[in-house]
């Protein structure tokens, strides 16, 4: 039985793979955007996750190494994409695509980006190209639609934490989730085991955007690497926000809808503000409360997958990681 590789094997992995792709194309005002943003990093936790399943299964990665290769394309796609759509300066620390170049070479990157990662997507045995079509093309779509509903957002006054969850669905975990189901498609899964890693994927991603924002509001800025309370400086209406507005009475609701109409206040006052409204109703507490329910049923769709306990242990540790961010 072979030894499972650590998660900082498959990332060292995977990196060196991505520094292998082929992407010296011309015309040259295409293709650099491409290699600028791959080459300013992440830590290439999807397509990873491509590897780790087929290690779990014992299969050679070098037969899901297009799978993961095309995953970490397309979230790259979605990343140039979104920043022009969001208007973001920095990505990675580095200025974004449309700010180094414009928006129409970003655009035009991008969309080479998504078709290059369906070149690869399909680099598996005839067998599997069935699903594995079906699968990316509606993971596709749904990450769209969950941009757009992120969108729609910003001017629906009235959003639900139902409406919240399918955004997070679509656009954070759908994409988790199919990592997840390709690495075990691949490698000749059982469909049962398939559906429960696809499912795990889904929970475990909505209870990291979940954290995410929490620690937004209430995390440490040098340990969580970004502004605190970004998203209250902005008007996100994040988890936090949604429950703080449903269980507000008329005087916090007063508070709320003043802060989050304008954006020309004194950033710590309104962050005081709108702190000392979430702070009254407890949000941060109700909102850990639905991390934790997603983490739970996470861990039982791990469970149920039908590999030994010590084949699952790298996908515990991941999931150990994610909970660590809590500290």
């Amino acid at each position: 039985m072979n030894n499972l590789k650590s998660i900082e094997e498959l990332q060292g992995i995977m990196s060196q793979a991505i520094d292998e792709l082929d992407l010296k194309h011309q015309p040259s005002e295409l293709y650099n955007p491409i290699r600028y943003l791959i080459s300013i990093g992440g830590k290439h936790l999807r397509p990873v996750l491509v590897l780790m399943i087929a290690d779990m299964y014992e299969l050679d990665l070098i037969k899901v190494m297009p799978q993961a290769l095309g995953v970490e394309l397309f979230h790259n796609f979605t990343l140039m994409h979104d920043d022009i759509m969001d208007k973001a300066p920095i990505r990675r620390g580095k200025p974004t695509v449309h700010e180094k170049w414009n928006a129409n070479v970003a655009i035009l990157s991008g969309d080479v980006l998504f078709v290059k990662s369906y070149q690869l997507i399909v680099k598996a045995e005839s067998r599997f190209l069935h699903k594995i079509l079906a699968l990316f093309n509606k993971t596709a779509i749904e990450v769209c639609e969950g941009q757009q509903l992120d969108m729609n957002f910003e001017t629906q006054v009235d959003v639900s934490m139902s409406s919240y969850l399918k955004m997070i669905r679509f656009k954070t975990a759908v994409l988790l989730a199919f990592s997840l189901k390709i690495g075990a498609l691949v490698a000749d899964a059982s469909d049962e085991d398939q559906e429960n890693l696809y499912n795990f994927g889904i929970h475990i991603g909505i209870a990291f955007q979940l954290m995410d924002d929490i620690l937004d509001v209430y995390g440490d800025k040098k340990d969580f690497g970004k502004q605190v309370a970004g998203d209250i400086l902005s008007n996100k209406k994040t988890c936090l926000y949604i429950t703080a507005y449903e269980k507000a009475d008329l005087a916090q609701r007063k508070v709320l809808d003043y802060y989050f109409s304008h954006q020309d206040f004194e950033p710590k006052q309104k962050v005081f503000e709108v702190i000392k409204v979430y702070d009254a109703i407890g949000v941060k507490e109700l909102c850990l409360e639905m991390m934790i329910e997603n983490h739970a049923l996470a861990i039982g769709y791990l469970n149920a997958v039908s590999v030994t306990k010590d084949r699952k242990s790298v996908l515990f540790k991941f999931i150990e990681n994610l909970m660590l961010r809590l500290n």
